[in-house]
């Protein structure tokens, strides 16, 4: 999947009527009037400035002026991220057996730890803004809560990502056992 066309769906998701309306009026000199008001969603309106080119994966300034006009700050977090080389799937830079080990570990804590979550990925360094972002995005399910927030996190490290952050961060949090069912499960993978 093509990161740039994920961070754009990203941000389509996360914008308001408001927004998209107020990012509509800001397309009028680059987009027609007509083709405007089909421009129903933030996906609507990034594939028109997609197809046009004005913006592109090497091509984000219109979209980040759009961002700051609309005063979203956290899209312009994430937009920088994306600048600085934070694209990609960091997932497939992982050997095979990392990559493993790392869907077990991601697993078991998501099955086990329960309203302290945000402890633990705050330990891992995750942001608050990219607490908040995660939670904006899904905001009645805490697995996937979690799950996103180690995902978040794996992104953020690369190839520095390794299970045994994972381990030291639980038992740091005091979250013990859930150390221990993961350190289990990571054996139980190696026989």
């Amino acid at each position: 999947m093509d990161p740039f066309l994920s961070l754009l769906h990203s941000f389509s998701m996360s914008l308001s009527d408001n927004e998209l309306s107020a990012l509509k009026f800001l397309c009028l000199s680059k987009i027609g009037k007509r083709k405007l008001e089909s421009v129903k969603t933030g996906s609507d309106l990034f594939t028109i400035l997609l197809e046009q080119r004005e913006i592109e994966r090497e091509k984000v300034d219109f979209l980040q002026l759009m961002i700051k006009t609309i005063k979203r700050e956290d899209l312009i977090m994430q937009l920088q991220e994306f600048i600085e080389g934070g694209q990609g799937d960091v997932v497939n830079h992982l050997d095979g057996k990392e990559k493993r080990q790392q869907n077990v570990a991601f697993e078991v804590i998501c099955d086990n730890v329960g309203k302290n979550w945000k402890m633990l990925v705050r330990r891992l360094g995750i942001s608050d803004t990219k607490i908040d972002r995660i939670l904006a995005a899904n905001p009645y399910n805490l697995q996937e809560q979690l799950m996103q927030s180690l995902r978040e996190w794996q992104k953020w490290k690369g190839k520095e990502a390794k299970v045994a952050d994972l381990i030291k961060a639980l038992r740091d949090c005091k979250m013990n056992l859930v150390a221990d069912r993961v350190e289990h499960e990571l054996l139980q993978l190696e026989d």
